[in-house]
């Protein structure tokens, strides 16, 4: 992995994590998202569990020694990165089986 790319890719998860920190702490989503999320710390979590995995592979991206930490390091960037997104797909889902009933 080229640095510039790391460097980037960094920044990127640090822009995921202070949403997810937001979410966390003042319940602050942003605008485009803001009517699909129902439970914004849930949701928070889940932005703070991708920054992670971000981080993770990058870090073990990185690495030029060890190819076989290198490896296991990226797998577990991954298991972390679909886990922070299945999270926010729960955050989305809404609460109990509640349907609508339009107005008679």
């Amino acid at each position: 992995m080229r640095l510039y790319l790391g460097i980037s890719v960094i920044l990127l998860a640090l822009l995921i994590a202070a949403s997810g920190v937001a979410a966390l702490t003042r319940g602050w989503v942003l605008p485009t998202g803001r009517k699909h999320v129902t439970r914004p710390r849930l949701y928070g979590w889940g932005q703070l569990v991708v920054a992670v995995a971000l981080c993770c592979q990058v870090t073990f991206g990185l690495m030029t020694i060890g190819f076989a930490s290198r490896q296991w390091g990226t797998l577990t960037g991954s298991v972390l990165m679909v886990t922070g997104v299945l999270v926010i797909a729960m955050s989305q889902r809404a609460v109990g089986c509640r349907q609508r009933r339009s107005a008679q």
